[in-house]
């Protein structure tokens, strides 16, 4: 966390921007130096006409985590018109931005490796009572040493025990469980469809039904059987398994994080190494788009 002293300083006056990183949900992130500590951070610029409620929840949900499976809040600045979110800096980026730059899906290992640390995530995240109900390949952060982290709580709820159903569509269409998309309430488990519809992602390079406009997805996922993969003879039989345990369209019936932790597929994770090649491909082609 950031000291006091520093809190009560300007933003410039403490950090360096290095670069844009990119959109997030409501505002632009950048690349940061931490002047006094030398550490690289991650800063969310949100402009304050957004919706300011919406912004100190994720802050709210995000000073209240500490896992080093999710990324990690530091604290805020106000300034001119902004919010600055100071956050933990994911050097190799998203995995939708990795598939993205390197052109290709991911392997077994790979999403298997990635999974591993995604469901530890979503393990603390809902031991917790909170639910992130935004789970996709785009808010999942790889730092440089193939560590995969969860973010952006732009939407994430706080499950209490007087309110432990919610009853709003929150989320990403393609990725959004049957319940959510039916307003019937819904807890942790939606999350866990999310993570199986990301596998699918992660194998095939984007969810199912994403050539048709969201709003027709958004029918079509509460009516039409659970989802699976265009062209199973590609994949493990443990593969095909795990996402099948995922997208029960009962959520009463669907797995939990801890459940899926234990799946035979996750055996196929050879930890942080095993993403290494793909990280160091993928910062060598956004090193080169840079520079052009």
């Amino acid at each position: 966390m950031l000291s006091e002293e520093s809190l009560t300083r300007q933003p410039e006056e403490v950090f360096d921007i290095i670069c844009k990183l990119g959109e997030g949900s409501y505002g632009s992130v950048y690349k940061a130096l931490h002047k006094e500590s030398g550490n690289v951070v991650a800063i969310k610029q949100v402009p304050l006409d957004t919706d300011l409620h919406e912004i100190i929840k994720e802050i709210s949900i995000m000073q209240q985590c500490d896992s080093p499976y999710v990324v990690k809040y530091y604290g805020s600045y106000f300034k001119n018109t902004d919010l600055w979110i100071i956050m933990e800096y994911c050097g190799a980026g998203s995995v939708s931005d990795i598939i993205r730059l390197r052109k290709k899906t991911l392997s077994e290992c790979e999403i298997a490796t990635i999974l591993s640390d995604a469901l530890k995530g979503l393990e603390y995240l809902h031991s917790n009572r909170k639910i992130h109900r935004d789970i996709k390949a785009g808010n999942i952060l790889l730092n440089t040493d193939g560590h995969a982290k969860l973010a952006d709580f732009g939407v994430a709820g706080q499950l209490t025990e007087t309110i432990s159903k919610r009853n709003t569509v929150i989320g990403s269409p393609f990725w959004m469980a049957p319940e959510i998309i039916l307003e019937i309430g819904y807890d942790c488990v939606a999350d866990i469809w999310s993570i199986g519809i990301t596998a699918l992602e992660m194998a095939e390079g984007k969810p199912p039904y994403a050539d048709i406009h969201p709003m027709r997805a958004v029918f079509m996922i509460p009516t039409k059987p659970p989802p699976s993969f265009r062209d199973p003879d590609r994949w493990s039989a443990e593969f095909i398994d795990f996402v099948s345990v995922c997208l029960v369209k009962n959520p009463c019936d669907r797995a939990s994080a801890t459940d899926l932790i234990h799946h035979d597929f996750l055996q196929k994770s050879k930890g942080p190494n095993a993403l290494s090649q793909m990280i160091s491909e993928a910062c060598e082609i956004r090193k080169k788009s840079d520079l052009q």
